[in-house]
């Protein structure tokens, strides 16, 4: 047994979600409370994951991606590592076993990602499917707590709930991604010639995604579905104000919500959860 330690990795797991994104913050704070940990621990692996893929571009991202992914199978493997945000990651994948094939999955998807490139049809689809949707897997496998039968009622709307949230990502940083990175998402678009037609396809796809994820929030266990909704109801607004932007515009800057918004969304997402109006 070591508490001690176990504690002291999972706080670095929750440091990390709440330094890097607010919004999922905010979500996994309203998670019931024996589900924080766990998701806190799974974000920040994936957090860590992408940022050496996105950020440390003075450095060699292949070879550190590669350690990172020998690292993390050693650290499932012992139930044990000395970088606290895999063994806080090892605990929950051998707690509630999570599948390798999720991890393999996403680890693949960052791989991608080391390349600057443009993305076909299938490749688009299987770099969400790696850096989104296995994600919402290995959450709503610890919702749903060893309930088979749950999990696979609600995965199909896990997925695409992951995959509406990554698709918004994508438009929300396009300039950055094209610019700075050098990668272009969407297939078979120009960004030198992006139109509201265009953009208008890849909102009505997303929609569509965000449709199925509703319903599947709808069928959440109580412990869960609170914190998720939250997450949506940020997205889905976020979402809204890039559909009234042009294209011109989200290629020039990045789309933000402001803290002070972030707070009227949570107090407003909480009163309809609470009111049964989601």
């Amino acid at each position: 047994m070591m508490p001690l330690y176990d504690e002291v990795s999972l706080k670095c797991s929750e440091l990390t979600t709440k330094r890097y994104s607010t919004s999922f913050s905010l979500g996994i704070f309203f998670l019931d409370k024996k589900l924080r940990a766990h998701i806190y621990s799974i974000y920040g692996f994936v957090r860590f994951a992408d940022e050496i893929v996105d950020t440390f571009h003075d450095k060699d991202k292949p070879a550190l991606l590669a350690k990172f992914k020998e690292d993390t199978y050693a650290a499932i493997r012992d139930g044990i590592s000395l970088n606290p945000i895999l063994h806080s990651f090892q605990r929950v994948v051998n707690t509630f076993h999570i599948r390798k094939e999720w991890i393999d999955r996403f680890l693949e998807s960052m791989e991608m990602d080391l390349e600057k490139k443009e993305y076909s049809e299938e490749k688009y689809k299987t770099y969400i499917l790696g850096s989104a949707e296995v994600v919402g897997l290995m959450c709503l496998h610890v919702f749903t707590d060893g309930n088979d039968a749950e999990f696979d009622r609600l995965k199909p709307y896990a997925m695409k709930l992951g995959s509406a949230f990554q698709k918004i990502n994508f438009l929300r940083d396009v300039k950055a991604d094209s610019e700075g990175l050098g990668r272009t998402y969407f297939p078979g678009i120009d960004l030198s010639h992006f139109t509201a037609a265009e953009k208008a396809l890849i909102e009505a796809d997303i929609q569509k995604d965000f449709d199925a994820g509703l319903e599947g929030i709808r069928m959440l266990p109580r412990s869960s579905r609170r914190g998720v909704y939250l997450a949506y109801y940020y997205y889905l607004r976020l979402f809204r104000k890039i559909r009234k932007m042009p294209p011109e515009r989200i290629l020039h800057e990045r789309v933000r919500i402001p803290n002070i918004q972030k707070l009227y969304f949570m107090i407003k997402s909480n009163l309809k959860h609470q009111l049964n109006l989601i």
